[in-house]
């Protein structure tokens, strides 16, 4: 970790140069919370591939000719939304005709109901035989088992003409097209597939050696170099325990939040897990980090109320806090709040601001 720091450091010198001396004004007001020293657990550094928590391919309910795609790969849709619509003329001319089959069942049903009444009626009075009531009961049993069959003839219709609009089951992004205008879909048959981008799980092979270390619920650090930004947090929620048989590692699922959609599916990333024994080390709240690319810092108060910008490497997170290393000690002041419009040098009036250690 220490040359980790060293490497990291000098990197951050230039963004110290380019911040400049202060500028003379009035003393800034911010909040501040002292540097502790606190028990975390050590960590292990492991690459890690981002995977979406929900992808699929999403398929056509009814089958028909494609009239349309309103999407395009890349494309950000919502839940619901259109993808794609199907010819409807068939299916709405077979509709027009179970509609006037269930006009004809009606018919004869209220025929047949009266002709039963009477049929009792007279069998009462006895008129008529038990035969003839029989025949009557028997004509309006079928023709009322005409209606509900035309009844759900006409639903089974409705519902096919409404998928006849392919829709997009959850918010989330189009990244293959599988259909387009003039191709005949059958049921079931791919339109596109879909992943969800806000919402992500980072896939890491754990050695068997870190297997008994690693619980759900312990928060780990992931930074991609792709993404130069500030490190992502997830929380581990899945270890699965089946080892690859011939790397002996086990998958562990790290939950990640992706606001921003920035985090792509399949990137590569490396992921530090708190795992073997607890050290002691320095925490500071994870407000007070200041970050430029891969570059970070934060400014400490000094004992004449002007703040320096120290360089800083954070590591594993806890809580609200986080590990770093760098020129700083326990109980120094820090900023952690007002500290993004700072400058190196500044005069400041500052308060304490408390936080709950982990």
């Amino acid at each position: 970790m220490a040359g980790s720091f060293r490497t990291k450091a000098l990197a951050a010198l230039v963004l110290l140069l380019a911040v400049g001396p202060a500028i003379a004004q009035e003393p800034a007001y911010v909040r501040f919370t002292h540097a502790a020293s606190q028990a975390v657990r050590g960590s292990v550094r492991l690459p890690g591939t981002m995977e979406s928590r929900v992808a699929s391919v999403v398929a056509g309910e009814s089958a028909g000719l494609v009239t349309a795609v309103e999407v395009q790969e890349g494309d950000p849709v919502e839940r619901g939304q259109p993808l794609a619509y199907l010819r409807k003329s068939y299916y709405e001319a077979q509709l027009r005709a179970a509609k006037g089959l269930l006009k004809e069942a009606q018919a004869r049903l209220d025929l047949a109901e009266s002709k039963l009444r009477r049929a009792v009626e007279l069998f009462a009075d006895e008129i008529v035989s038990q035969e003839e009531v029989d025949d009557a009961y028997s004509e309006h049993t079928a023709w009322q088992g005409r209606d509900d069959q035309s009844r759900a003839e006409i639903e089974r219709l409705g519902l096919i003409l409404e998928h006849c609009t392919i829709r997009a089951p959850f918010a989330g992004v189009v990244v293959r097209k599988r259909t387009d205008v003039g191709q005949w879909i059958v049921l079931g048959g791919a339109v596109v597939e879909m992943v969800a981008l806000h919402d992500l799980l980072m896939r890491v092979e754990v050695p068997e050696r870190y297997f008994p270390l690693v619980e759900p619920g312990i928060e780990a650090a992931i930074t991609f170099e792709a993404l130069p930004g500030a490190p992502t947090r997830g929380i581990v929620e899945r270890v699965v325990p089946r080892a690859d048989p011939q790397a002996r590692s086990f998958p562990v699922l790290i939950g990640v939040s992706n606001p921003d959609g920035r985090i792509g599916i399949g990137m590569l990333g490396e992921v530090a897990l708190p795992v073997g024994a607890t050290v002691e080390a320095l925490v500071v709240p994870k407000d007070a980090v200041i970050r430029d690319g891969a570059n970070e810092m934060l400014f400490r108060i000094k004992d004449d109320e002007t703040v320096e910008a120290v360089p800083i490497v954070s590591g594993p997170g806890t809580g609200s806090w986080v590990t770093v290393e760098g020129p700083l000690a326990a109980g120094e002041r820090v900023v952690t709040r007002g500290n993004e419009r700072l400058r190196p040098g500044q005069s400041v009036r500052s308060e304490l601001l408390e936080y709950a250690l982990p």
